[in-house]
């Protein structure tokens, strides 16, 4: 019967990825990563064989590996995913960094972040900052029920859930930080169709033709649910900062800026009231 490391070997070939075969091999046995290290030579069962086999196919269909495990992590976290939410990117990290900037240690702020999915980025603002108390909106009841348990998981308790689209649910409120990872793709994009995209819920992804609907909205409604010196931030597009640049300034945000990710490329957009 194989063992671990033949067994690796074998689905690492098929799949084109060392990574994904590790972490589908790991989720069929319930293991952590570290087990890999000492068990290279564990001969593996029929059952976990089957088991192991179902999922390499999942995985040669295109499914992502956090739909198939139904976990991935972000920041410092590991977040239960599932089809209702995106899944999160390692890229979204630098939002997450960027409003951790604007939120002092030592002082309680308010922060919404909309459209919060898998509430990737709500826990990971208030986890880092204890003092801070988050609202997370999402019109996916869903997403909301994963963010939910993730919470939970985590025992973070300075975050509540609102059901409801962007900022129509936070009526009469103003938060010292907002945030939020919109879709920002356009609908013409070829992408869509391709890799793990496909799998994703499409209301995360798509933003009318330019990609910039759900942004234009967020921009213009903002700035009245702002403090005065609050900050609204969010993620988009490699090639949308120079669109977005503007609409900022047009709205009356001041401190108009885009910080570019590990690859130098324009993603996180925001200013000031």
């Amino acid at each position: 019967m194989p063992d671990v490391r033949s067994t690796l070997a074998a689905a690492t070939l098929r799949l084109g990825e060392r990574a994904d075969a590790e972490a589908l091999l790991l989720h069929a046995l319930a293991r952590p990563r570290s087990w890999l290290y000492a068990h290279a030579d564990d001969v593996l069962g029929k059952d976990i064989q089957a088991a192991y086999a179902a999922l390499l196919e999942r995985r040669e269909a295109g499914e992502p590996v956090a739909y198939i495990t139904g976990r991935r992590g972000f920041w410092s976290m590991e977040l239960e995913v599932s089809p209702a939410t995106l899944i999160p990117r390692p890229e979204t990290e630098l939002l997450v960094e960027l409003a951790l900037q604007r939120l002092p240690r030592d002082a309680a702020r308010s922060v919404a972040d909309l459209g919060t999915g898998s509430g990737a980025i709500a826990l990971a603002i208030a986890g880092e900052r204890p003092l801070a108390h988050v609202t997370a909106t999402d019109a996916s009841a869903g997403a909301l029920e994963v963010a939910r348990r993730n919470a939970r998981n985590l025992d973070i308790r300075n975050v509540a859930f609102v059901n409801g689209d962007w900022l129509a649910p936070l009526a009469g409120r103003r938060f010292d930080l907002i945030v939020s990872n919109p879709p920002y793709i356009e609908a013409a994009d070829p992408h869509l169709v391709r890799g793990d995209l496909r799998f994703e819920p499409v209301t995360a992804l798509v933003s009318g033709q330019d990609g910039l609907d759900d942004i234009r909205r967020i921009v213009r409604e903002a700035r009245t649910h702002l403090q005065p010196g609050g900050w609204l931030l969010f993620e988009h597009g490699w090639n949308q900062g120079a669109a977005i640049r503007p609409l900022l300034v047009d709205a009356g945000y001041g401190k108009v800026f885009t910080a570019k990710d590990l690859e130098q490329r324009d993603r996180v957009s925001g200013g000031c009231r």
